[in-house]
């Protein structure tokens, strides 16, 4: 790799969260690819139990945050960053500008305070500190010494351009053009690259050129089902809902996956929405979203409606609305939480829970687990991936053979039926994070592996050096 500019990494180099890469021109200024938080068995090198929350790593020469989506183990250690003294700007695109500011007001409830008129301030803050940047578009973040503010001056400069990754809605890789006098490198960095066929997403595009790739992998060593296999498996499931009365409980982040499989569920109760099981029909489903959180998320991404794929807008040409239909209910404060979740226990109605958190690590899951876990008629159904040390990685570990799994201190018996339908994944699978490097024009000469599992990144590293063999990987 040229001596004119440096990567380091502050965080998912050895698991899959905490996302924070540098790109640093040489001895001079840098910046950051995303600040997240660490969680699971990565809250600690020593394992669960300690936190990660102090940015541990000099900032003073770090002139910009490049954010690459807003899922909160790649931007929750935001608030840490400001603290420790950044001063710089928050660079996103700007679907991921409208989510952020939502994501930080509840990274901050849940870790730091609840104070209205802090949050407040604090998210005024973000506010001002965020600056848009359209897909497609180049955006200097980075001057060096020489340079000056004069933009047709490239010396000792980073310029960054957002493209989209298919994640979540807004998310992006990030291209950077790296300059200084005498060289110019193009470094990629994937952020979490989106399946292909993700409901709502445009699907992602290789860049023409790559030098240097820092590419995720968190299913580096595995496939997913396609979309017409998962579709099956989710109908399965909620037609022994419907049949046996009982509840699918889906744990999901409250942004990208409960928006997507709202997006699933509205298309099969439109296909199937007469059809009877047992003593009930589709229409008769009940669907809620037991998060306010999700439920602000949907609305904006209701909003976003213009960063929709073509799928999805015509869905709404059609007088559909994938994101509010008929059965769907969303619970707001704890007391109607309360509610739901003791109407639920008491009337045996068919219905699917989407509530988070996506690893069941905290949140009102939490609640629907011990309520319902040891009922033969519930169904748990992941659609996302479970980091190990989390209560979901035990649950998709030790259900399917009759296990228990701890919740706030309680011992329950896993008696609901344990689903994983990997094809919901927003995440690429092996297949298309090779592709990804294969339909580059110019491929890279030094690839960087990141954000996965050890045997997730030794598969990929094989497929890599097989792809290009003079490439280090």
């Amino acid at each position: 790799m040229p001596a004119f500019f440096e990567i380091s990494h502050h965080g998912a180099i050895n698991g899959v969260t905490g996302s924070c890469h540098e790109l640093r021109l040489a001895g001079g200024p840098g910046m950051l690819v995303d600040c997240g938080l660490f969680q699971g068995a990565e809250t600690s090198r020593a394992g669960a139990g300690a936190d990660q929350l102090a940015i541990d790593f000099p900032i003073d020469h770090i002139q910009a945050l490049v954010v690459s989506h807003v899922h909160i183990d790649h931007v929750g250690r935001i608030p840490y960053l400001l603290a420790a003294g950044f001063k710089g700007p928050i660079v996103c695109t700007e679907p991921s500008a409208r989510l952020l500011p939502l994501v930080l007001e509840d990274a901050m409830k849940m870790g730091v305070t609840r104070d209205a008129r802090k949050l407040e301030k604090f998210i005024k803050l973000i506010a001002a500190r965020i600056v848009a940047v359209p897909y497609g578009k180049w955006h200097r973040v980075v001057t060096g010494a020489g340079a000056g503010d004069d933009s047709t001056i490239d010396d000792n400069t980073i310029d960054i351009r957002f493209q989209q990754a298919g994640h979540i809605l807004g998310s992006a890789y990030v291209e950077c053009e790296v300059k200084s006098a005498a060289q110019r490198h193009r470094v990629v960095f994937s952020g979490d690259l989106g399946a292909p066929h993700a409901p709502l997403l445009a699907a992602p595009r290789a860049p023409h050129r790559a030098d240097t790739l820092v590419i995720e992998s968190t299913y580096g060593d595995s496939l997913h089902q396609g979309r017409r296999e998962r579709s099956l498996q989710l109908k399965q499931v909620v037609e022994r809902a419907l049949l046996d009365e009982g509840a699918v409980l889906i744990p999901a982040f409250s942004i990208g996956r409960t928006q997507e499989i709202l997006y699933e569920i509205e298309g099969l109760i439109h296909r199937y929405g007469s059809d009877q099981a047992g003593p009930h029909r589709w229409r008769d489903l009940e669907i809620i979203v037991d998060s306010p959180l999700a439920a602000d998320f949907t609305r904006v991404y209701r909003q976003l409606k213009p960063f929709w794929d073509v799928e999805a807008l015509k869905r709404v040409r059609a007088g559909r609305h994938p994101l509010s239909f008929e059965q769907l209910y969303t619970v707001g404060d704890h007391g109607q939480h309360l509610t739901a979740l003791n109407y639920i226990k008491a009337r045996g109605h068919p219905c699917i829970v989407i509530a988070a958190s996506g690893m069941c690590a905290g949140g009102r899951m939490v609640n629907y687990l011990k309520a319902l876990i040891e009922d033969e008629r519930t169904d748990i159904l992941f659609i996302g991936y479970q980091a190990a040390g989390t209560p979901g990685r035990d649950i998709q570990a030790h259900g399917p053979q009759g296990g228990w799994v701890e919740l706030d201190g309680q011992r329950f018996d896993i008696r609901a039926r344990v689903h994983t339908i990997s094809g919901y994944s927003a995440h690429a699978d092996q297949n298309d994070l090779v592709n990804f490097v294969q339909r580059m024009r110019v491929k890279p000469g030094h690839i960087r592996i990141v954000h996965g599992d050890d045997e997730a990144k030794r598969e990929l590293q094989g497929k890599y050096r097989a792809l290009l063999p003079g490439a280090e990987v």
